[in-house]
């Protein structure tokens, strides 16, 4: 069956997402704020939650209208045909958020759509009670500006659990912003890559999966694939397919941090991820670090000096990195921060810098560029 499918993202990043799903040979995308729309049926549905880097979930758009009243949210949602999505016994786990609409409140407005679900349901069962034990169905009603859009989420948990990340730093990065940060530097594995704050690895293992192709979430579950009349081989021949796709070969990766408890939690994560022959993680102060190799790229998340009495160690770790940055031009240094001032820290202004959220907190992504790409 042919669909409306969204893939929904973190904000500041649906051009890069809009960008992978151009390269898996999707057209006629439909960009929006942390989300973009396509077509496709239950391979793509496989294939997108299996290949998409920086995407949180794919969702199945089933309906969209325009509510100003609890009638119409009802109506609406009534209105879908549920009977033929979800089985008799499925599990109607219904959630919701609601932005800038006059029906505000999210608790009212998922009642009103469980009980227009379950309306639905009745004309295709012909009963009054659904027990509810089988598969989980989850349907989300969006509100935004007065629309409602009602959708059935096919991933399950967060795309960003590619599972290979049990334990982390502090305040790591989501391993779907960490994909961007990559993808938006344009790291592919043909030159040495360094993360001067490491952490859990999260940057690093993400760059060393895109260099080698290796698919983020082969090797998990989605919840669709529980679901009654959802075919069973689509997602073993997609997971079949990307394992045919892996790349072979050695990369310069090295990841540096002072805490030797979180670097072996990065080894740990890495040996899950597959990469971790691909990555070398080195106990080291930044303060300490001196770089002699040429051509080097530097992807890193650096403390954000958030907490009292860290905000001028903070700077003096950024003006470090300013001057390892004046000491060698061919060099390109990407860093995420929150850190107020940071391009007065670093000692210079910026390249180019784009907005992103690690998750509530707003960033930006600082980008200063080898003397040669500049005069190219």
């Amino acid at each position: 069956m042919d669909y409306t499918l969204i893939a929904t993202c973190a904000f500041g990043i649906e051009s890069i997402l809009s960008k992978e799903l151009k390269n898996l040979g999707y057209e006629d995308l439909a960009v929006e704020n942390g989300k973009v729309e396509f077509r496709g049926d239950e391979l793509d549905i496989a294939i997108a939650n299996v290949h998409l880097r920086t995407a949180e979930r794919v969702l199945i758009k089933l309906a969209e209208f325009k509510a100003v009243t609890f009638e119409e949210l009802f109506q609406g949602t009534k209105a879908i045909e549920f009977g033929d999505i979800i089985p008799i016994s499925g599990k109607m786990h219904v959630v919701g958020k609601s932005v800038r609409s006059t029906l505000h409140s999210v608790p009212d407005c998922q009642s009103i759509v469980k009980k227009a679900v379950v309306e639905s349901m009745k004309r295709k069962y012909d009963r009054e009670q659904f027990a509810e034990t089988g598969p989980v169905y989850k349907i989300e009603i969006g509100l935004l500006k007065d629309m409602a859009t009602i959708t059935l989420d096919t991933s399950g948990v967060g795309l960003h659990r590619r599972g290979y990340r049990e334990n982390s730093g502090v305040a790591p990065l989501k391993e779907t912003l960490a994909a961007a940060l990559v993808l938006i530097a344009g790291y592919d594995g043909s030159r040495p890559l360094v993360d001067p704050f490491c952490g859990s690895g999260t940057i690093l293992i993400e760059a060393a999966m895109i260099a080698k192709n290796i698919p983020p979430n082969m090797d998990r579950s989605f919840v669709c694939e529980t679901w009654t009349g959802f075919p069973k081989d689509v997602f073993e021949q997609v997971r079949e397919g990307a394992k045919n796709q892996i790349k072979k070969g050695k990369l310069n990766i090295k990841g540096f941090d002072n805490d030797t408890y979180v670097l072996s939690t990065a080894r740990m994560n890495a040996k899950k991820a597959g990469v971790f022959e691909s990555i070398y993680f080195i106990h080291e102060d930044v303060m300490n670090l001196k770089y002699d190799e040429e051509n080097v790229m530097i992807i890193t998340n650096p403390p954000y000096g958030e907490r009292l009495g860290e905000a001028e160690e903070i700077k003096r770790l950024i003006g470090k990195m300013g001057r390892d940055k004046t000491d060698h031009e061919d060099y390109d240094m990407y860093i995420i921060s929150a850190m107020e001032g940071f391009e007065n820290a670093f000692g210079r202004k910026s390249d180019k810098n784009r907005k992103l959220y690690n998750g509530r907190i707003l960033t930006y992504f600082y980008q200063y560029f080898a003397e040669k790409k500049k005069e190219g």
